[in-house]
């Protein structure tokens, strides 16, 4: 073989074509000895990653088959786009072409996608900075951004792809990008219903045809997703009237030939209608027959309800959970009767075994701390499995606020029955928030006002948080801090500390002016899962600075206690919150009550505050919302109340349409003083936005407000109550809640300011 020169040449061909190639080349090399192994053609892979790859090593005997599998091998590394082998005397030289690599990836013409997102899809293909490139990672590619665009009703997209070669054997792709309009929804067909009509099943759609408000639910655009969950609306809105065997017989989505328009034809079948005839249990009860039929929700003689079957037998499992058995079945066999229309419902229970729960796993809570997830739970490590205590504990996690969504799943313990482990799995959420905010007044001239808070300090469930507010006219900082595990039994601890300076310079035009500085200290006590008091003291100072045009109540008060003055508040409450959402509430209860003594000080007084809220689902669209606050104040020991403490009414979140603050009694100059009792009744009836679908983030409402503030020696009649009606808009927008109101008087007095327009940012109802 000495002064014999082989090569052999393989490009981009298959495991297969490889070992055929070589077992029938002509250019066969005899087997030999390798002396030495070299590699030649190398730029950025490293020697020792070819060599550590080659099935030859130097001393072997080389063969035709080890050749064919050394070139299988370097090209299995995805690092060349070229590999030849080639023998000089007894050394084998390997030869590479290596493939380039992405230096960059750039899009052009984006704009329903941004960069980042579409670059997140290019990196979980494998198209990124530094990876090795080639054309078939380009067209995957091309392929997922298409995947991305069509997920967005764009079928018409068309995506250019350019390769740019660089210095150092490296490449920019860029990736040109014409979206062109989205395809719209132009109808929707529904064949074979006949009990209801075609237009009250498309009103259970999310996907509609289109209005004036598409351009902000994009509900006219084509998903798959959305179309699959609206034909389960479809199925629920049917077998929750009875009809058991109702079914989709098929879907057809049809696209225009120009690819801008959609036409979807749902056949369906809807079968007869049943009425439920009986319900029996058959198996295993525990001995609690009673207990479980006391939770059957079928009635015999009503329609078959499908909801109602779904609600029975979770709640089924649910109580054979709270006695231990987490893997018990409850099925419910239906019994048909065709020819009368009639189904019977037989519930089998498998109470199954009764397990311990072993372990609770967290993951998903790379910033909050185990131990703010944990002290949440109920269920114990080591205990029996308890159903009621395992979602009472998720829905604590959920109430922190700190995820986005917790989820609870059992996982067995592989070789012991009776033994489970919990799975909690939370996804977070920024708990900061930061706001900036200026204006400019005639008045205030500039203001600058400043916010900061943090629910979850650190990962610690702690909250910190500071706000302040430079206007001429009324300047605040308040830094406050809670920690609601103060105590291993959950007693919380809220430390407030704060400055007010105000100069109520609309009213009367004059230069007097109020400080207050405080600070105090709060504790609250859980009473139980749902209730916690609230107990804590306080110390403020109050500075009156006359100046010209100061109130005579302020005048009265100074001449009592002086123009300095210190009050001791001593504090209690209570809260009890059974709302489905803290954010967008439908569903539930919220009671607040606090209380204050002056017990010590200039003045002694006493102040409650109750609010009250109820939310009512009238179905899946509108709800009802009943709200009410009732307040009292009385100074103690033949003493006024004071002023400083009074209560104030009028404007967003009490009687909308009279200006905010200026309900209430006035004294000798017109100048609102406020009183020392409250009352505000409140009913709204909350409704989709026209043409926005079901979006809970936007919804209208009309409203009828009642109220009033009186002052300490003026009874609180009826007759004296304020009232008003009116449309509304509420948005959870970007910056935080958002309501718009638009107001009539119904009942008002002369004297009363009107302000028919109202908006206010970051408060909720």
């Amino acid at each position: 073989m000495n002064n014999q020169f082989n090569c052999f040449r393989l490009r981009n061909v298959s495991a297969a074509a490889i070992v055929a190639f070589a077992a029938a080349s002509a250019w066969a090399v005899q087997p030999f000895t390798v002396r030495d192994i070299r590699v030649e053609g190398l730029q950025r892979v490293e020697p020792g990653t070819v060599f550590a790859s080659l099935p030859i090593h130097v001393g072997d005997t080389y063969t035709d088959e080890k050749g064919s599998a050394a070139i299988r091998a370097l090209f299995a590394l995805g690092l060349f786009k070229d590999v030849r082998l080639e023998t000089s005397g007894n050394v084998l030289i390997v030869v590479v072409e290596e493939r380039p690599t992405v230096a960059d990836v750039e899009f052009t013409g984006a704009k329903e996608f941004d960069a980042k997102t579409l670059k997140k899809s290019m990196t979980d293909i494998g198209l990124t900075e530094g990876r090795p490139f080639d054309k078939s990672l380009a067209d995957r590619a091309v392929e997922e951004l298409k995947r991305e665009y069509i997920s967005r009703s764009l079928y018409g997209v068309q995506i250019v792809t350019t390769v740019t070669p660089i210095e150092r054997n490296r490449v920019n792709v860029t990736f040109s990008i014409t979206e062109g309009q989205p395809a719209k929804i132009k109808q929707i067909n529904i064949v074979g219903n006949k009990a209801f009509s075609e237009s009250t099943l498309r009103d259970l759609f999310n996907l509609d045809t289109g209005g004036w408000m598409s351009w902000y639910t994009k509900a006219n655009r084509y998903s798959r997703t959305k179309l699959n969950a609206d034909l389960e609306t479809l199925r629920s809105y049917y077998l929750a009237r009875g009809y058991l065997e109702f079914k989709v017989d098929s879907t057809q989505v049809a696209i225009s030939p120009d690819k801008r328009s959609i036409s979807i034809t749902i056949n369906v079948t809807e079968g007869e209608r049943y009425v439920v005839t009986g319900v029996k249990l058959e198996g295993n009860y525990l001995g609690k027959e009673d207990e479980f039929k006391s939770l059957i929700k079928i009635r015999p003689g009503e329609p078959y309800d499908a909801d109602e079957v779904a609600k029975t037998t979770k709640a089924f499992t649910d109580l054979f959970a709270n006695f231990g058995f987490a893997f018990a079945r409850v099925d419910a066999r239906p019994e048909i009767d065709r020819a009368n229309g009639r189904v019977a419902f037989t519930l089998v229970a498998d109470p199954s075994r009764r397990v311990y729960v072993r372990r609770i796993n967290i993951s998903g809570n790379d910033r909050t701390r185990d131990e703010v997830i944990r002290r949440e739970f109920r269920q114990f490590e080591s205990s029996w499995y308890d159903g009621d205590k395992i979602k009472l504990s998720r829905d604590r996690v959920d109430r922190l606020g700190f995820f986005t969504d917790v989820t609870v799943t059992t996982q067995e313990v592989p070789g012991v029955p009776d033994e489970v482990d919990l799975n909690v799995h939370v996804k977070e959420k920024p708990t900061g928030s930061l706001t900036l905010g200026a204006g400019y007044g005639s008045a205030d001239k500039l203001s600058l006002s400043f916010g900061i808070s943090q629910e979850n300090a650190f990962g610690s469930g702690n909250s910190l948080g500071l706000q302040v507010n430079t206007s001429k006219y009324n300047r605040v900082i308040v830094v406050s801090t809670t920690n609601p595990y103060f105590t291993k039994d959950g007693v919380s601890r809220t430390i407030d500390v704060y400055h007010k300076y105000s100069q109520p310079y609309e009213d009367q035009g004059g230069n007097y002016s109020l400080t207050t500085e405080g600070a105090s200290l709060r504790f609250g006590v859980p009473f139980s899962e749902t209730d916690r008091v609230y107990f804590g003291a306080g110390i403020e100072r109050t500075r009156i600075d006359p100046g010209t045009s100061i109130p005579a109540v302020y005048l009265q008060f100074a001449d009592r206690f002086g123009y300095s003055s210190t009050e001791i508040p001593l504090t209690i409450g209570w809260s009890r919150d059974s709302r489905d959402s803290a954010l967008v509430p439908t569903d539930g209860t919220l009671q607040r009550f606090n209380g204050e003594w002056g017990a010590g000080g200039a003045a002694r007084y006493v102040k409650a505050d109750y609010q009250y809220q109820q939310y009512i689902p009238l179905n899946k669209k509108f709800s009802l919302v009943f709200a009410g606050e009732l307040g009292l104040g009385k100074g103690l020991n033949g003493e006024p109340f004071p002023v400083f403490k009074n209560f104030y009414g009028g404007g967003l979140g009490s009687v909308r349409g009279f200006e905010q603050g200026t309900l209430g009694p006035r004294d000798v100059t017109g100048f609102i003083v406020g009183g020392t009792k409250k009352v505000v009744l409140s009913t709204e009836l909350d409704a989709p936005f026209p043409g926005a679908g079901n979006d809970r983030t936007l919804r209208v409402f009309g409203f009828v407000d009642v109220g009033n503030i009186y002052g300490d020696n003026e009874p609180m009649l009826a007759s004296e109550l304020r009232a008003s009606t009116g449309l509304g808009l509420s948005w959870i927008s970007p910056l935080g809640p958002l309501k718009f109101a638009i107001a009539q008087p119904l009942r008002k007095f002369a004297g009363d300011r009107i302000q028919r327009l109202q908006f206010q940012i970051g408060t909720s109802f």
